[in-house]
C-alpha cells in the first residue's frame, strides 16, 4: 500500500512562492518585489540583498548547498551552472554561507559555447543571465543534492538574446499593451495588462530502459532509425484510454509527486493512441511560467523514468507506423482582472469585443500562417506534420458549427441576428440523465482550434519548448490588436466603425477558417485554391523568420532585432543538419557493426542446415530460398550503406548552413530511408534470437 500523502500539503513545497516571501519579507520589502513583478521596473540593490538572504536561507533550509542561474538557451533545453553558498571561513575557521542581492540579479556563464547564430564569435565568451522576477524560484532535488534554481534570461556581452524567455517576455508585454487598449475601447478602466495564459500537454513514450540501452539508435538520436512493426501496434485502438498497467502507473505517482512539490500544476494522465504512449496535461497559467514549468515536466519526465528502470523518449515519432508525440499548447488572454477575452458568453453573436477580438485573430493567423508554421518546426516534427496522425501542415484556424455561421452572417449581411445551439443528447437510458450538448463539436485534425475560451494550437512537437510557439503567437496578435486600435480610437462614430472593422476583417480572412477534415487531399487542394502556404518540412520554414514581413513584425514590437531573427534561422539550419548527421552516422554503425554482421552469421546457419539437408537427402527448398532472399536483402543493404556514407561525407564535408541543411533533407534522408527498408525486411526474416538488438515488439508491449 502506498503512503498517504495531502497534496495541498505538499504542493509548491519546493518554490519560493509570494506566500512564502511575504512571511519571510518586511513588509517595504516584499511591496517592492511585489510591485516590479506586476509593474516593471527594477528592484533596488538594499531590497534585492534582502530577498536574496531571504532565499537563501529557505532554500538552505530544505537541504541546499548550492544556487544556479536556470535558463533556456536556444538548444531548445536547459542549463545551469551551480555555485555553492560558501565563502571564505571566518577567522575561526568557521564556514559562512551567503548569497547577495547581486549573485540573485545577474550571473555571468560562459556564452560560447551556446548556440548563437552569428551573434557570438568564439572567442567572445562573456554572457550574462538575468534574474526574471516573475517566476519564482524553485529547488530541483536530483542526485547532486537540493539545488536553489533561479529562472532567468540569457543575453550575450552586446545585450541579443541568446534563449527562448526573452523574447517571450518581450512578447508578452507587446500583447498586453495592445491588448489593453482594445479592453479601454469597450470601457474596461480596471484592467492594467492582459496576460496570455497557457496550458501545454505533453506526450511522451515510455519503454524498458535495458532494452533502450541496446539500441544505438534510441541512444544517441532519441528515437528508433530501423524497426519492422510488431504483429500488433494501435489498429485496434485499445490501448487509447485504457487501464494504466502497474509500473506505468507507479511511475506517474512518482512524476506527479515530483511536480507537485515544483509548483505544476499536473491535472490529467491517461494512455495515448499508440501502445507505450502516454500523456500529462497541467492546469493553465501565465505563458512565462507555463514555459518555465513545461521544461521542468520535461526533465521530470526524463528524471523519474530512470528510478523505474523506464526510458522516457519525448522524440515526437520515436517509432514508425504508429502515432508520433506532440504537444497541444492551449492559448488564451485573460486580463488581470479575470476577464477571459476569448470567452464568448452564453450570445457570442451579440459580444462584440469578443468577436472583434476573434477577428483579430482570424487576422493574425491567415496573414503570418507561415511563422506560425514555423514556430512549430522541428526535425523530429517532420515525421508527424501531414502524416494523417498530426494537423496537417497547412495553417487553418477550426471554429466550430457555431461561431463558423456567426462569421459567414457577419460576412455576408454585417449582423448576425441567429445563433446555432447544441440541442439536448438524450441517452435513451432511464438512469441516465439528458444533457444539453455543447455548439460545436471538436476537430482533432486542425492545426489551431477554438475550444470553447481558448485556442488549441496542435502543432507543437513533444520535444520541444514551447517558447517559440507562443512568443509568435503573441507577437502576430499583438499586431492585429495594434492595427485594430489604431482605427478605432480615432474613429468618430465607435460602434459603426467596430462594426465594419469586424466585417471587413472577417470577410478578407476568412479563408483561413476551415472545419472540416485536414487529412484529406481534397483539403491540400482547397487550400492552395485559397492561397494558404503548405511547408511541409522545417528547413523549407526557416526562410520566413527573415522576410520583410517578419522583421518588420518582430522589430516594431521590439521583441527580435533583424540580427536576432537571422541568427536564429542559421541556428535551425545547423540544427537540422547536425541532427540528421547523426541519425545517419548512428545508422551506419548500426548497420555495419551488428545488422550485417548478425545477418552474416544467420545465413551461415542457413548455408550449412541448407548442406545437412541436402546430404540427408531432403528438400533443401524452403532454406534454399530463404538464403537467396536473405542474401539479396544483405546485399540491397550493403549498397544502401554504402550509398549514405558517400552522400553523408559530402553533406559534412563539402556544404554549409543553408545548402547543407538542404541536402541533409532532400538527399541524405532519402539515403537513410534506402538503408532502412532493407533492413527492417531482414527484421523479419532474420531468427529472432540472431536479430542484434531488441525489436518494436519487445519495446512496445513488454514494460
Amino acid at each position: 500500500m502506498s503512503d498517504i500523502f495531502n497534496v495541498e500539503e505538499i504542493f509548491a513545497q519546493n518554490v519560493f512562492t509570494s506566500g512564502k516571501m511575504k512571511e519571510r519579507l518586511p513588509k517595504n520589502v516584499y511591496k517592492e518585489v511585489i510591485n516590479v513583478m506586476e509593474e516593471g521596473g527594477e528592484l533596488s540593490m538594499g531590497t534585492a540583498n534582502v530577498v536574496a538572504k531571504a532565499m537563501k536561507d529557505w532554500a538552505v533550509e530544505h537541504g541546499a548547498t548550492h544556487y544556479t542561474h536556470w535558463f533556456q538557451p536556444l538548444t531548445g533545453i536547459t542549463a545551469e551552472k551551480h555555485d555553492s553558498f560558501v565563502t571564505h571561513p571566518d577567522e575561526t575557521g568557521k564556514m559562512i554561507t551567503e548569497f547577495s542581492g547581486k549573485e540573485l540579479i545577474k550571473g555571468e556563464p560562459d556564452a560560447s559555447s551556446f548556440p548563437s547564430g552569428g551573434l557570438r564569435a568564439t572567442f567572445e565568451a562573456r554572457g550574462y543571465t538575468t534574474w526574471d522576477i516573475t517566476s519564482p524560484a524553485f529547488i530541483k532535488e536530483t542526485a547532486t543534492g537540493p539545488t536553489l534554481c533561479i529562472p532567468t534570461a540569457f543575453c550575450s556581452y552586446k545585450g541579443e538574446a541568446l534563449d527562448k524567455k526573452t523574447p517571450l517576455l518581450r512578447s508578452m508585454e507587446a500583447l498586453s499593451k495592445q491588448a489593453i487598449r482594445i479592453v479601454r475601447l469597450f470601457g474596461n478602466t480596471d484592467a492594467k495588462k492582459v496576460i496570455p495564459s497557457v496550458g501545454a500537454e505533453q506526450e511522451y513514450f515510455l519503454v524498458d530502459q535495458k532494452k533502450a540501452l541496446q539500441r544505438e539508435d534510441i541512444i544517441f538520436a532519441g528515437r528508433t532509425l530501423f524497426g519492422a512493426p510488431a504483429p500488433k501496434g494501435q489498429e485496434m485502438d485499445d490501448h487509447y484510454f485504457g487501464v494504466i498497467r502497474e509500473r506505468v502507473g507507479a511511475y506517474m505517482h512518482d512524476v506527479n509527486m515530483e511536480l507537485w512539490k515544483l509548483g505544476v500544476t499536473s491535472k490529467t494522465q491517461h494512455n495515448e493512441a499508440a501502445p507505450a504512449q502516454h500523456e500529462l496535461a497541467p492546469i493553465y497559467e501565465s505563458a512565462n511560467v507555463a514555459v518555465d514549468h513545461n521544461q521542468l515536466v520535461m526533465e521530470t519526465l526524463k528524471r523519474v523514468a530512470g528510478k523505474h528502470g523506464l526510458r522516457c523518449m519525448l522524440h515526437e515519432k520515436p517509432f514508425a507506423g504508429v502515432n508520433g508525440s506532440g504537444k497541444h499548447n492551449n492559448w488564451s488572454i485573460t486580463t488581470d482582472t479575470g476577464v477571459n477575452l476569448l470567452e464568448p458568453g452564453q450570445t457570442p453573436n451579440e459580444n462584440i469585443q469578443f468577436l472583434l477580438v476573434l477577428a483579430c485573430i482570424m487576422k493574425a493567423v491567415d496573414i503570418h500562417a507561415d511563422l506560425l508554421r514555423q514556430s512549430a518546426s522541428n526535425v523530429g516534427n517532420d515525421h508527424r506534420l501531414g502524416g494523417y496522425e498530426a494537423p496537417p501542415a497547412i495553417i487553418s484556424i477550426f471554429l466550430g458549427e457555431q461561431l463558423e455561421d456567426v462569421v459567414e452572417q457577419l460576412v455576408e449581411t454585417g449582423k448576425a441576428d441567429s445563433l446555432k445551439k447544441g440541442g439536448v443528447l438524450r441517452t435513451g437510458v432511464s438512469t441516465l440523465p439528458d444533457f444539453v450538448k455543447d455548439a460545436t463539436d471538436r476537430n482533432r485534425t486542425s492545426p489551431f482550434a477554438f475550444t470553447g475560451n481558448k485556442f488549441e494550437f496542435r502543432m507543437v512537437g513533444s520535444e520541444d519548448s514551447i517558447g517559440s510557439p507562443n512568443t509568435t503567437l503573441n507577437a502576430i496578435v499583438a499586431e492585429a490588436f495594434c492595427e485594430a486600435a489604431d482605427r478605432l480610437e480615432a474613429a468618430e462614430d465607435f460602434e459603426l466603425t467596430v462594426h465594419d472593422l469586424i466585417k471587413e476583417y472577417m470577410t478578407k480572412h476568412q479563408r483561413i477558417i476551415f472545419n472540416g477534415n485536414g487529412y484529406a487531399k481534397e483539403w491540400e487542394e482547397e487550400a492552395a485554391r485559397r492561397g494558404l502556404p503548405n511547408i511541409p518540412s522545417m528547413v523549407e520554414a526557416v526562410d520566413t523568420l527573415t522576410t520583410p514581413k517578419a522583421i518588420h513584425l518582430f522589430e516594431k514590437f521590439g521583441i527580435f532585432t533583424e540580427a536576432e531573427l537571422r541568427s536564429r534561422a542559421e541556428i535551425l539550419y545547423e540544427t537540422y543538419a547536425k541532427t540528421i548527421n547523426i541519425e545517419a552516422l548512428t545508422m551506419l554503425d548500426m548497420a555495419n557493426k551488428q545488422i550485417i554482421p548478425a545477418v552474416i552469421r544467420f545465413c551461415k546457419t542457413l548455408a550449412d542446415s541448407t548442406m545437412a539437408i541436402k546430404e540427408a537427402g531432403g528438400d533443401t527448398s524452403v532454406s534454399a530460398d530463404l538464403l537467396k532472399t536473405v542474401s539479396e536483402k544483405l546485399t540491397e543493404m550493403k549498397n544502401a550503406a554504402k550509398h549514405l556514407e558517400e552522400t553523408e561525407k559530402k553533406a559534412s564535408s563539402m556544404l554549409r548552413g543553408k545548402e547543407q541543411a538542404f541536402y541533409y533533407y532532400h538527399t541524405v534522408t532519402e539515403a537513410m530511408k534506402a538503408l532502412r527498408e532493407p533492413a527492417d525486411e531482414l527484421e523479419k526474416l532474420v531468427d529472432k534470437k540472431d536479430w542484434p538488438f531488441p525489436t518494436y515488439a519487445d519495446l512496445l508491449f513488454e514494460v
